[in-house]
């Protein structure tokens, strides 16, 4: 019985570890910088943290930015849509450490991860 719930235990920790990607959220940003930037916490396991451009293809000089969790699908995807009748390209450059997309330094949500991590540890010792 205590090899199942160590292997419980174990496998709770590996999802709240995988839910702890902390990256740096920006709804838009012109000239490289953010307006409004905040930090965020991804949602599930399968997100990265990215850093998209979009850039508008009859200006060619206009190019929005933005910052946070995307699904892993979309990392190194260039995609091509219309907004309000001017037709834009957007990629996506993905990474998958704490603060990669833009921020400088690791904030609360990791550190409250490795306070859960480090109480479930008591748990091994069953």
């Amino acid at each position: 019985m205590n090899t199942i719930w160590k292997a419980v235990i174990g496998l709770s920790a590996l999802i709240v570890a995988a839910n702890c990607l902390t990256c740096r959220h920006c709804s838009v940003g012109v000239f490289g910088s953010c307006l409004f930037g905040s930090n965020t916490t991804c949602v599930n396991s399968t997100e990265s943290c990215y850093t998209g451009e979009a850039q508008f293809n009859a200006t060619g000089s206009l190019t929005l930015h933005t910052r946070g969790c995307v699904n892993s699908n979309l990392c190194g995807l260039t995609l091509t849509g219309s907004l309000l009748g001017a037709a834009y390209t957007s990629t996506y450059k993905c990474c998958v450490t704490d603060l990669c997309n833009g921020a400088t330094s690791v904030q609360l949500s990791a550190a409250l991860c490795a306070a859960i991590l480090s109480s479930l540890w008591g748990f091994w010792e069953l």
